[in-house]
């Protein structure tokens, strides 16, 4: 079968539904562009075939019956290996969870299942969703379809490479400091932070508890909005959830004419590489050409983002990875027998260098004596970094500017400086830290040899305001075509 060339999610949904094409059809296409892929990508830790082709036959049986068909009927997907999909390995890209399937099906997961999108795979992911590069996985590097000696960003790698390559039309990852938004500007896509508690986290194996959030990738925001309505909504299971129907998209993007786009200096410092500089200003100026207003705004207390980032995140994770012993889940060590040293073989044989890191990290600043000087003063700072954000928006409807610091930087580029591979959230991790809705899109290249390196704009806005923010990234889609060109290995494989 030709692989044949890759629909997004609106017109996947629309094709079956119209009889153009079938699920099975659709599921064959995706495996098969998967397969033609994954040496080159590495970007899949596990492919549930039998499960795929089942789905697909059934739902091709209802549509043969005349039943009524969901919104995102046969649209194959990815999950990222820290979600949970029944039966399938949900290992989080770590040895201490090798071989564990959960029992359970996610809620944001089977909100999919329910409206006839098909998952296919488990993508690849910085182990535990701590890494910005993909490079700290238990099994092996992700690489970026634009260039596969560079990093497709992290930690949502596995899933930003198979959009970005053209396997399948959408994706979810976890955005924690900026896992999802950062790899769709490296791999030049569209990738969506909702607010916190927008969707639900059950489902979704911990990291960081009061940040982390399901998000999804893919090449339009048409298609993140169908997907994040469809997953989006009130979970009883889950008490982080917002009590709120799920979320509507605008019928039409907003108007420009009378918008206040909001330009924070703290996003332009000098330390931005000058041609993602050039090219977001591009994009704004596009904007404005296109009727909106440029509010200069300032976020003061942005320098300290990543460090406010960095204790409140590793605390929460030394929590959430006590569990992680041996006992209940993945494999175990016995170590000379005693409890303890079973406890101590597991987690020292289990975890990567990264997520031992951050461990000590959070257990540190969770220790007596140390407890009010860093996690207590970094809560007070995330509240600061919320009320400039606030602050900002009674000037303004949106703040925009870059997403990364950089574009793609060369894989082993920063493996050995964990605070320069830090410093590449630093223009995310406000927004996660505010739990505010934030949308990365593709806004223009950059020459790098024989490469050319995609550069992502990011919108943000106010809490639960992400009608407005992903409207206004559908506006700018119209005015540019930068989210429609493919990679070399989309285009590769769609030959």
């Amino acid at each position: 079968m030709s692989a044949a060339p890759l629909k997004g999610v609106v017109e996947g949904a629309a094709a079956l539904r119209a009889g153009r094409t079938s699920a099975l059809a659709e599921a064959e296409r995706a495996l098969e562009r998967l397969e033609r892929t994954r040496g080159a990508l590495n970007a899949v830790l596990a492919v549930d075939r039998a499960g795929a082709l089942e789905r697909a036959r059934a739902l091709d049986a209802r549509r043969a019956r005349g039943e009524a068909l969901g919104e995102l009927a046969g649209v194959p997907f990815a999950l990222k290996a820290n979600m949970c999909l029944s039966g399938v390995e949900a290992n989080c890209a770590s040895r201490v969870l090798a071989g564990y399937a959960p029992p359970y099906t996610a809620t944001f997961v089977q909100r999919l299942l329910d409206a006839g999108a098909n998952p296919i795979a488990i993508a690849n992911m910085d182990e535990f969703a701590m890494g910005s590069s993909g490079e700290n996985s238990a099994y092996g590097t992700t690489k970026n379809p634009w260039d596969v000696a560079r990093t497709p960003g992290g930690s949502s790698s596995g899933s930003a490479a198979l959009v970005a390559a053209g396997v399948v039309p959408f994706a979810l990852g976890s955005d924690t400091g900026g896992s999802v938004r950062q790899p769709a500007a490296l791999t030049n896509l569209a990738g969506y932070k909702p607010t916190y508690g927008r969707i639900s986290r059950y489902g979704l194996i911990a990291f960081a508890s009061s940040l982390d959030q399901v998000s999804p990738f893919a090449r339009s925001v048409a298609d993140v909005e169908l997907v994040t309505r469809v997953m989006s909504g009130h979970d009883e299971r889950d008490t982080t959830s917002l009590p709120e129907p799920a979320f509507a998209a605008e019928p039409e993007p907003a108007a420009l004419a009378g918008l206040r786009i909001g330009v924070p200096r703290e996003y332009f410092p000098a330390t931005l590489d000058a041609a993602v500089r050039a090219r977001c200003e591009a994009a704004l100026a596009e904007l404005e050409r296109g009727g909106a207003r440029l509010v200069p705004v300032s976020l003061p207390h942005s320098e300290h983002a990543i460090a406010t980032y960095y204790v409140v995140a590793t605390a929460e994770a030394s929590s959430n990875l006590a569990r992680y012993d041996g006992v209940r889940y993945g494999p175990r060590r016995d170590g000379d027998g005693s409890l303890q040293s079973m406890y101590a073989a597991t987690r020292a044989q289990g975890f990567g260098d990264e997520v031992k890191r951050r461990i000590l990290l959070g257990t540190y600043v969770l220790s007596s004596g140390y407890y009010d000087a860093w996690y207590r003063r970094a809560l007070k700072v995330r509240t600061l970094l919320l009320r400039d954000f606030e602050r900002a928006f009674e000037r303004c409807d949106i703040v925009a500017g870059p997403t990364s610091p950089t574009a793609a930087f060369k894989l082993g580029e920063k493996t050995d400086d964990p605070v320069a591979m830090y410093l590449s959230d630093v223009l995310t991790v406000p927004a996660s830290l505010a739990g505010l809705p934030a949308l990365s899109l593709p806004c223009g290249f950059l020459d790098a040899g024989s490469n050319r390196l995609p550069v992502g704009l990011q919108l943000i806005g106010p809490a639960r305001a992400d009608a407005r923010v992903l409207a206004l990234g559908r506006r700018y889609q119209q005015l540019s075509s930068f989210h429609t060109e493919l990679s070399p290995l989309a285009r590769e494989v769609a030959a």
